[in-house]
């Protein structure tokens, strides 16, 4: 009897020896969350593959954190063996803790990396420690830097993006249309920030000249001049070349001041038309929405009050898309309804759309801030308010385009009066763009991470299974394992009481 549990105690000790080693050679691991956040794309692995010269990445990570926080690191640390596993020699990483001496923290901060205050609990005190959770990725003489690393971010698209960033040579160029009232691209900082990873980003006006060859994308973004018949159509001739375009446009303009909202007509729209991308005169209103300041007057007090304005719908329901893979939630501002009228030549896939609860509402429009909507009000579902069209737009080349009816969800804003964007506003332009120019797959990288998934927001049904499921699985489970033990101890009782049965 002794022989064999040595025998087996043996055999157990050799497989786990085994198993760790397969682990550590082939970096196996099973990756059960809804979104493949532990698997590495084909895009990380095609980047991989194309380094011709050695990566150095230096992850600055203090010591002794709270459990969330070494998450982060532990996460980090495996994402950077499976790559430097792909890289077959040509990426190499070490961790230092800038909290070890002065030199090592000089070292982070000289390389763009700051230290923030994460709380720290100790003996029943809460207390605040600097912390440092960034990287570097160096090539030669370039690099690019990580600031922040957290759990629950797009890690896989940080590290990747910095990686080709630095080892990519020639960039694609991202043309942004000027001479209309559109944006500089000074306004689009949050956009522009995204974009410099993977492109040239520069202006472009088409008043005396074509669409340039070294231009890989057009973008018109709320456009509020007339643009003339020549510009078109040397938009026209770029998409004749293969070339392809994004626009985020105004059919209609909101102003809060007056309460109003009228129409806005710079040709554009009757352009979108000829190829059967019709965006209607009206105004898209949602139940799920966002929401404006208001004032209202409580005996001597003027209060400031925050009032749900359906003008402003919160956009949640997205096509199974390249472009919308991962989003969650963008908020749009006096958005239109848009419908295709065109033939089957083309593919016009819907990526964009409003709930379960909306309505449109013609040109032009009062509003009234205070009114009380109810269920009546939204009466339509799923409006259509961004779109991607696929096929010959113009002349016997293969195009792209995409469209989403407003113009302002992307602006950041001048630099004296910036504001802050949706994270997710910045990702839909960013995807789109991405997925009119770049080949790398690093689209659905941008999205990869929860960014919010609040319980309110599910079906009550849904709420319900999760709330019995975390409060009776537990018991089951216990429930379980009793009824087995007693199961077995039943069967050794049988055992020993059987007349053939002798004490080993």
């Amino acid at each position: 009897m002794k022989q064999k549990l040595y025998i087996t105690t043996i055999l157990v000790i050799a497989i786990l020896l085994v198993i760790n080693l397969l682990s550590n050679e082939f970096h196996l691991r099973f990756d059960l969350t809804d979104e493949k956040q532990y698997t590495l794309s084909q895009a990380t692995r095609d980047i991989l593959n194309d380094l011709e010269e050695p990566v150095t990445i230096k992850a600055y990570f203090s010591e002794d954190l709270p459990p969330n926080v070494i998450k982060a690191r532990q996460d980090f640390q495996e994402m950077l063996v499976e790559y430097a596993s792909l890289a077959d020699g040509l990426l190499l990483y070490e961790f230092i803790n800038p909290n070890e001496n002065e030199a090592n923290e000089q070292d982070a901060m000289s390389h763009g990396i700051q230290p923030v205050l994460i709380n720290v609990r100790e003996k029943d005190q809460v207390k605040q420690q600097k912390a440092f959770l960034g990287a570097t990725v160096a090539l030669d003489d370039r690099s690019d830097v990580i600031p922040l690393i957290q759990p629950g971010t797009a890690m896989e698209y940080a590290l990747s993006t910095a990686i080709k960033k630095i080892s990519v040579k020639d960039k694609p160029t991202i043309g942004f249309l000027q001479g209309h009232g559109e944006p500089p691209l000074s306004e689009l900082m949050q956009l522009q920030n995204q974009l410099t990873v993977l492109y040239t980003v520069r202006e472009v006006n088409l008043n005396t000249q074509e669409v340039g060859d070294d231009i890989s994308s057009l973008v018109i973004i709320r456009p509020t001049d007339s643009i003339s018949h020549q510009e078109l159509n040397r938009i026209d001739n770029f998409l004749a070349r293969g070339g392809n375009v994004a626009i985020a446009m105004n059919r209609v303009v909101g102003d809060l001041q007056n309460a109003s909202g009228t129409s806005l007509n710079t040709g554009l729209e009757s352009w979108l038309q000829q190829k059967g991308i019709v965006v209607e005169n009206n105004f898209v209103v949602d139940a799920t929405c966002g929401a404006v300041t208001v004032q209202q007057q409580q005996g001597f007090f003027t209060m400031q009050t925050n009032v749900s304005f359906p003008f402003l719908p919160r956009i949640s329901n997205f096509a199974d898309h390249a472009i919308t893979k991962g989003l969650e939630n963008v908020l749009l501002e006096f958005a239109s309804s848009i419908r295709y009228s065109g033939d089957s030549t083309k593919q016009f896939t819907p990526i964009v759309l409003t709930s379960e609860k909306s309505n449109s509402l013609g040109a032009p429009q009062f509003f009234n801030i205070q009114k009380q909507w109810t269920d009546a009000d939204f009466p339509l579902r799923n409006l259509i308010v961004g779109a991607a069209i696929e096929g010959k737009l113009a002349g016997e080349a293969q195009s792209k385009m995409v469209v989403i009816s407003d113009g302002d969800f992307i602006i950041t804003g001048s630099p004296q009066r910036p504001r802050q964007l949706q994270p997710d506003n910045v990702s839909l332009m960013a995807n789109s763009i991405d997925w009119l120019s770049d080949d790398t797959g690093l689209i659905a990288l941008r999205t990869k991470g929860v960014t919010s998934r609040p319980i309110d927001e599910l079906e009550d049904s849904t709420k319900t299974i999760l709330k019995y499921s975390n409060f009776l699985a537990p018991l089951l489970l216990v429930i379980g394992y009793g009824l087995v033990r007693m199961q077995r101890n039943r069967m050794k009782r049988l055992k020993r009481m059987s007349e053939n049965y002798e004490e080993v």
